[in-house]
């Protein structure tokens, strides 16, 4: 397969030549050589880079989550950065003054409240206010372009971590995701982008990442293998307690745990729900802070016990059906030591629905099933979007 960045060098370059462009990039914008695509534009000296735009975890993908970034000069090839996460989160007009076409070309996780896509959203929208085409070279969804589950936000839950009324898994590529903000007019302006899609070839919708041949490079400093991107849609609702969800350790997002929970009475409790495609551990940890990853990790230098999940079968798996069991199981096991942050979940789920069943004592089975509808009519809506079958 060849992604949309190979495709725009050797078939669409006349897309950029002899034009001053901007990129919307990180550390995953690798083509299929390994180069990046940044280096591959400078050394042509017929594209003119006039500035990048990086998003969470900075242009290099080393700054830790949630850490407000600064604009700066590349090290390496003397360009302007704007930071899209911190004091700015758009582009301003004086920002793309100058600039002729903006490229986004950055690694997703098919995930709505992974920041990439809300990056996507605003810098389109920049683009749109200020008649600037916007083209996103496409890359492939890792967890597959197939599956969709969880709620559809609600508009009065949008965030950073929800800027699209979408379900948490989405099953589209940043390049469908893309047309589908343009052609459901999700831009808070009158206007839609002049948007081009450099399509991939090659790549089919139940692939995962691994099934690509391609180098897998860490699209932010705690999703380190598409074992964590599975599970990670439904594990980074962890994120809205508080237990921990593995920041810290070798595994975010694979483990989850907390001083006061009982390792294998956890593991036991969600074995019963027979769950398919994971696998459940009983595990021990100890969370420690980074300057990379993290630099806040909940239960910092505590023994913590919890359970490590292990995807056994991709195609069955369910992660946000998995991570509101957890939330269930939590809830009944830890009454009087679980506790849920009602905004920060909620924007996560994208509905207050799903905290309030729980703390009703819902099941995890009756919990999903409310969110069927929605996903029915999204996945009709998404159909008209779809680039690759």
């Amino acid at each position: 397969m060849k992604l949309g960045a190979d495709i725009l060098l050797k078939e669409q370059l006349e897309l950029i030549t002899k034009k001053s462009i901007g990129v919307i990039t990180n550390h995953s914008s690798l083509l299929g050589n390994g180069k990046h695509l940044v280096d591959a534009l400078v050394a042509r000296g017929d594209v003119n880079i006039k500035a990048l735009f990086g998003p969470e975890h900075g242009i290099r993908g080393k700054a830790p989550d949630r850490k407000s970034i600064g604009h700066e000069v590349d090290a390496k090839t003397g360009i302007a950065v704007f930071s899209l996460f911190g004091k700015t989160i758009k582009p301003t007009r004086q920002m793309l003054k100058g600039i002729d076409v903006l490229v986004f070309d950055i690694q997703d996780v098919g995930a709505r409240f992974y920041t990439y896509t809300t990056t996507l959203a605003l810098t389109m929208e920049a683009a749109a206010e200020n008649g600037i085409p916007y083209i996103v070279l496409d890359r492939p969804n890792p967890i597959g372009g197939r599956h969709v589950e969880g709620p559809v936000r609600e508009e009065n839950l949008r965030s950073f971590v929800g800027w699209l009324p979408i379900p948490i898994v989405h099953g589209l590529t940043i390049g469908e995701l893309a047309l589908m903000i343009n052609g459901e007019g999700w831009l808070r302006i009158r206007k839609t982008a002049r948007l081009h899609v450099v399509k991939m070839k090659g790549w089919k919708r139940g692939q995962l990442f691994d099934q690509t041949k391609l180098h897998w490079v860490n699209p932010s400093p705690s999703i380190r293998s598409l074992q964590t991107a599975l599970v990670y849609p439904g594990t980074c609702l962890i994120e809205g307690t508080n237990v921990s969800e593995g920041r810290g350790t070798e595994h975010p997002f694979e483990q989850i745990g907390a001083p006061w929970i009982k390792a294998k009475e956890l593991a036991s409790k969600l074995r019963s729900f027979h769950l398919p495609g994971v696998n459940f551990k009983a595990t021990t940890f100890t969370p420690r802070s980074t300057r990379v990853a993290t630099t806040d990790s909940k239960f910092e230098g505590e023994h913590c016990e919890g359970i490590f999940l292990t995807v056994t079968e991709s195609a069955r798996f369910r992660p946000v059906r998995t991570g509101i069991s957890i939330l269930c199981s939590l809830q009944e096991l830890y009454p009087a030591d679980f506790s849920m942050k009602p905004r920060r979940l909620d924007e996560l789920v994208g509905t207050r629905t799903v905290r309030r069943a729980i703390l009703d004592g819902a099941a995890p089975r009756q919990i999903a099933d409310h969110w069927e509808s929605d996903i029915r009519r999204f996945d009709a809506m998404r159909e008209q979007y779809l680039l690759y079958r």
